[in-house]
């Protein structure tokens, strides 16, 4: 008995000590985009009407254990056991050997660009036009553009070529050799702001000239920038919400906001969560991380939980007790079925199978 003691031990202390190559994945907090967070509201308009709403829009979450967490078998043992807790390989939530900081920027990046597509995806669905135009996002540090073009400046034209989409720049630029110029028709960055900031569309452009540089990966022509695309909306949308990233609250904030601007109530008083990331047409894309989401939602109260396409079939499968799977596939779906509920229309809701 000593030594099978000793033995039993032993292995514990080993368990303890002995790290494993994986990481868990639980049920985070879900926030309520109609109501508050940190004590200030989550979404904040001004400039436009506003109506009063009631009941929850909620955003789900999933918490994960960060990249320099090293886990034990002992804990992943209880985390494989534990019901609502995920243990999943390192390098599936942490690919290529990402760091915490890495994967932190990269999280709110998702983030801040879900904010602007919510937004437009939701003033879309209400025929509220937005004005987009192409700028650049970024500038590659030691390359032709650097000191040239700065993050912000828009791109109205490449070689007099006018730009309507992001592609539209490398496709000009690329018609050019590596070494040869190229001319940029900007508004710069502090004068957009401004004429944003006034309520007037920019009418000071400027021409810079840019010597291409050969592409490390081919003998293309770069300037060494990422174009995108910012949005100049009608009106002042905020949405405060700190400590999330990723992209996947996209629906529930066009959500939140369509409720904000129409007359009634979306909810109708009743607790509904989702999930889903969207883009500026309003479609809803897919998630990761379904099960702990339904989790979290249902052990905040929520009833009903808008499900992008998608992940209809994984979470279909094994649903919380108490919580019916709503089939979303765009904002519309998502708008039309939220009337259906307020009407009782139970029946006619799409909901979410397994096949």
């Amino acid at each position: 008995m000593l030594a099978s003691t000793l033995v039993l031990i032993t292995l514990l202390c080993v368990g303890v000590l002995l790290p494993v190559p994986y990481s868990e994945m639980s049920p985070g907090p879900t926030v309520n985009t109609l109501g508050e967070a940190d004590g200030e509201p989550v979404l904040q308009i001004s400039g436009r009407e506003t109506y009063p709403t009631s009941g929850h829009l909620n955003m789900t979450t999933v918490r994960v254990t960060s990249a320099d967490y090293r886990m034990n078998i002992v804990e992943a043992v209880y985390g494989w056991l534990a019901h609502d807790n995920v243990v999943v390989p390192h390098d599936t939530l942490y690919p290529d050997g990402k760091t915490e900081e890495q994967s932190t920027q990269e999280n709110a990046e998702e983030f801040s660009q879900s904010q602007e597509s919510a937004k437009v995806a939701a003033l879309g669905e209400l025929g509220v036009p937005v004005t987009t135009r192409v700028v650049v996002a970024s500038v590659q540090k030691d390359s032709p553009a650097e000191g040239t073009l700065h993050a912000g400046d828009v791109i109205k034209a490449v070689d007099g070529t006018p730009v309507t989409q992001p592609d539209d720049v490398a496709k000009q630029v690329v018609k050019r050799k590596p070494g040869q110029k190229v001319v940029f028709t900007i508004v710069p960055a502090k004068d957009a702001a401004a004429a944003e900031k006034a309520g007037k569309a920019p009418t000071t452009t400027r021409n810079v000239t840019i010597t291409t540089a050969k592409s490390p990966e081919g003998d293309r022509a770069i300037v060494g920038i990422r174009a995108g695309t910012d949005h100049v909306f009608p009106f002042t949308i905020d949405i405060k919400l700190a400590d999330v990233g990723g992209p996947s609250a996209g629906l529930m904030f066009a959500l939140g906001i369509v409720d904000k601007l129409t007359p009634g109530e979306l909810t109708d008083g009743k607790f509904i969560a989702g999930t889903g990331t969207i883009d500026e047409k309003g479609k809803v894309g897919p998630i990761g991380g379904i099960d702990m989401k339904l989790v979290g939602a249902r052990n905040a109260g929520a009833r009903y939980f808008l499900t992008p396409a998608d992940n209809c079939a994984a979470a279909a499968t094994d649903t919380p007790d108490g919580l019916a799977l709503i089939k979303v596939d765009t904002i519309d779906d998502a708008t039309k079925s939220l009337e259906k509920l307020r009407k009782g229309d139970l029946a006619s809701l799409p909901r979410c199978t397994t096949s």
